[in-house]
């Protein structure tokens, strides 16, 4: 705190879009985690967390006052006028200070304490083991293994110490392997696709330079082919253009030499790298966040960054592999520079494109710990989490999102996730809330004891899983593959994550929130049908009738003798039979309107409303953690409920 000057600055000016003369008045509030702007008027709260800024900057003196420009990593833009100039350069210093730490120490996951949602510090902490889920897949098997070569990670600092090999290949090949690869980081299993036995493998370039080579690394990618017996070749998939991977050969790095690689197939599919990724995405901030925000200025902004171009390039790469596995049954060695980036990216984008698991809410999550953070992607430089090189930033991870939201639009029944999830996990990749993107890979995360000392992202989805269900989802009968649209028009502008913060491009209530009213009304009719069913099979058994029970009742409750009941239990069941069955309310109170919450938070655009299942009023997401059994629901089941109803069927 002894960096916070100016804790509250009064008649503060929280400015409208850049062109329009709107403005809100309140007070500024700063604490050592956030900034807090309270509206005077509506009184409501817009709180913006440190670890999301991105740039804060000091625009030229107004006749209103000083002005403050936050951008944020969430592509969320605001402009605060302070009235003093000392006030504003109190607060500009302090937002630089705690926005850019100097270590990972400092960021707040290692002093977030929840204060809801029941959420324990070893929750999720535990939703990836690499060997139950290289078990799903079928491995180890007569030609894979798992390999202990990387044991406290002596060949590769960036790998997981769990690696998967083919069972011919020994420890000194693995090594002399790494040694031949950049930063060691040898090839590896990815995916193993149990139908057809043809694998993802994933690796970094070779340092093969001019005329090098390893005959350890020959070795390793020949065990490869042969892990295989569905086809006498493979693929070597570099996903860089082929123009940058010369210029790393000049520098001793590069790609395979076919003539030295047997049954290899060489394919460049040019993904550019992080620093145009940057740019582009540079360019669509600015977009966003500019005065002409007219349909055809961003259009053409859209269409000058580049972005939906490099989301399709990246999507088609990852169609190439996963097509390769499932059509032509052939394995696929996949690698960029160093292996941590687009690697990542079209590895875990071919993975959901094959198996339906990880188009579910726990696969997605065990995708993410499989191929991001066992594989090292270097989450603390990528999202400049502390303070470093700004030129090591790139928004890897928000285009694998994009990537994995572009499929939910093309493939609306195939996820059982919806776009609030993956929301989300943009936010607190950014937020430093919890511990499981800290450091750039496993061992980092270990020395930091983040599983000990932190929350688990995992543990606090988990506790709101119902909010990210998509009500559209179809659960597959088999496997079959998931392609993206070869068409250029069925990529979509992201608004949902790119304009999140700009209220005039939301309507009051997504078509998300009205699918997920119905199926909660349809949950509701659900109980009260089953209750009904029950209460006519118990009456039909006390009354000696035979025959059928209503669909949704419980046969066995009908069906099956009971020890004669004393007099007095039988007249409470009795009673109870007799007893009329609770109505549902069904006519719930509207989200459009639905201005606040029971707590007192003011609900807008952006807020996520939720209906009680018991009397259907909307609460907010800092009350979703209260449950109860509803009246028509059998013993040990419970349902989302309000304040009071919690209360109430206590």
């Amino acid at each position: 705190m002894d960096h916070i000057k100016t804790p509250k600055v009064d008649h503060v000016q929280l400015l409208g879009k850049p062109g329009s003369r709107t403005s809100v008045s309140g007070c500024l509030y700063l604490t050592a985690t956030h900034t807090i702007f309270m509206d005077a008027i509506a009184h409501k709260e817009t709180w913006i967390l440190h670890h999301h800024l991105s740039n804060v900057e000091k625009l030229p003196l107004s006749t209103r006052g000083s002005p403050l420009k936050l951008q944020c990593k969430t592509f969320q833009s605001l402009t605060f006028v302070i009235p003093k100039e000392k006030d504003c350069q109190d607060v500009y210093d302090a937002l630089v200070y705690f926005s850019q730490p100097a270590s990972v120490e400092n960021l707040y996951a290692f002093s977030y304490s929840p204060q809801s949602l029941s959420l324990e510090q070893k929750d999720g902490w535990d939703v990836f083991d690499p060997v139950a889920e290289f078990k799903r897949q079928g491995v180890p098997n007569e030609n894979w293994k798992a390999s202990d070569a990387n044991e406290d990670y002596r060949i590769c600092e960036t790998y997981p110490t769990w690696l998967y090999v083919p069972d011919t290949v020994s420890n000194p090949i693995v090594s002399g392997s790494a040694k031949f690869r950049s930063k060691g980081r040898l090839p590896a299993l990815s995916y193993y696709y149990k139908p057809n036995q043809a694998a993802i493998c994933r690796c970094s370039q070779p340092l093969a330079g001019v005329g090098r080579r390893s005959e350890e690394d020959e070795a390793m990618l020949a065990s490869f082919l042969r892990a295989n017996p569905n086809r006498p070749y493979m693929y070597v998939v570099d996903t860089r253009p082929k123009i940058n991977a010369m210029a790393n050969r000049a520098a001793g790095k590069g790609y395979e030499n076919t003539d030295f690689y047997q049954g290899v197939v060489f394919q460049f599919l040019g993904i550019q790298n992080i620093h145009v990724m940057r740019e582009s995405q540079q360019k669509l901030i600015e977009a966003c966040s500019g005065s002409s925000a007219t349909c055809n200025a961003l259009q053409d902004a859209l269409h000058g960054s580049g972005h939906l171009k490099h989301i399709k390039t990246i999507l088609d790469t990852s169609l190439f592999i996963a097509k390769a596995v499932y059509d032509e049954k052939a394995s696929v060695l996949v690698h960029c520079s160093d292996g941590w980036d687009r690697t990542a990216q079209t590895c875990s984008l071919a993975g959901i494109m094959l198996d339906p698991y990880y188009r579910t809410f726990d696969g997605l999550q065990v995708l993410v710990e499989k191929e991001w953070l066992g594989f090292g992607h270097k989450f603390l430089h990528r999202c400049g989490l502390i303070r470093g090189d700004p030129h090591e930033a790139s928004p890897v991870f928000s285009q694998f999102l994009d990537c994995v939201w572009q499929l939910t639009q093309q493939h609306p029944t195939a996820f059982e996730f919806n776009e609030r999830l993956l929301l989300h996990m943009h936010d607190h990749v950014y937020s430093s809330q919890f511990g499981n993107f800290l450091g750039n890979n496993c061992r980092t995360r270990e020395q930091l004891k983040v599983s000990s000392r932190t929350y688990s992202l995992w543990g606090y989805l988990y506790r709101q899983r119902e909010e990210y269900i998509n009500p559209l989802y179809i659960p597959p009968t088999g496997r079959y593959l998931l392609e993206s649209s070869g068409h250029v028009q069925d990529y979509l502008w992201w608004h949902g994550l790119y304009n999140f913060h700009d209220r005039s491009l939301h309507s009051r209530e997504s078509a998300d929130q009205q699918l997920s009213q119905m199926a909660d009304q349809a949950i509701v009719l659900e109980g009260q049908v089953d209750c009904l069913a029950n209460r006519i099979a118990a009456l039909r058994q006390k009354l000696g009738m035979t025959g059928d029970v209503p669909d949704g009742g419980d046969t066995a409750a009908a069906v099956t003798p009971e020890a004669e009941p004393s007099e007095e239990h039988q007249s409470a069941q009795d009673s109870e039979l007799l007893s009329p069955v609770p109505e549902p309310i069904l006519d719930w109170v509207s989200p459009r309107s639905a201005k606040q919450c029971s707590c007192a938070t003011v609900l807008d655009q952006l807020s996520y409303r939720y209906h009680c299942l018991h009397c259907g009023v909307v609460f907010c997401s800092r009350c979703l953690d209260r449950r109860a059994q509803l009246p028509t629901q059998p013993a040990g089941i419970s349902s989302r409920v309000c304040r009071q109803c919690s209360k109430a069927l206590r």
